[in-house]
């Protein structure tokens, strides 16, 4: 039988990293390992997966999740997808799908909006897991344990009625605990 595996957590605490890091440990033990990142995540390298220390993996870039199964075959063992909250199309069919032909499919993204509401279908691939591995950060303000990704406008917090996706780092996010984050619901 295959395997699910999500990790996930606010911006800055390790998702990409982490992915990264197990996706390695395939590779090392010669298992044939596809990774795949949305073709709309374009901070880093075009063809990689990346974190914010500067660690990177070649990788697919994809438009729609139906695009993985292009790239997936019978040799292959261990799928990993970074940023999976981007992914567009029937993702949770795909991805279980994959589970189901025995191959292990390790994921990563945002479990929350800067809204602090569920992203995309991460909540349903937490449902579904196998094995769920939750990162924190720390909090810009305070220094405690963080949780939510707060989005700056001028520095200030964006208002909820802003767009979910808007691609950034450092510039427009910031990893907060419970306490320091805020919404502008106006």
């Amino acid at each position: 039988m295959g395997t699910l595996e999500v990790i996930c957590g606010p911006m800055f605490s390790g998702k990409s990293e982490e992915l990264i890091r197990r996706l390695q440990r395939t590779l090392y033990a010669k298992q044939t390992t596809i990774i795949f990142t949305p073709s709309i995540d374009t901070r880093y390298k075009a063809n990689s997966i990346s974190s914010h220390n500067g660690r990177t993996l070649k990788a697919v870039p994809i438009q729609n999740s139906s695009d993985m199964l292009k790239y997936i075959d019978e040799k292959t063992q261990v799928v990993g997808i970074d940023e999976v909250q981007f992914l567009s199309g029937n993702t949770i069919e795909i991805i279980m799908s994959i589970v189901n032909q025995g191959k292990r499919v390790i994921c990563a993204g945002l479990d929350k909006t800067f809204k602090g509401e569920g992203f995309g279908i991460v909540p349903e691939l937490l449902a579904l897991a196998d094995d769920v591995t939750k990162l924190s950060s720390i909090c810009m303000v305070c220094g405690n344990e963080a949780t939510y990704t707060q989005r700056l406008i001028d520095n200030k917090p964006a208002s909820y009625n802003d767009p979910i996706i808007l691609i950034g780092a450092s510039d427009s996010y910031e990893p907060r605990c419970r306490k320091c984050y805020t919404i502008d619901k106006k």
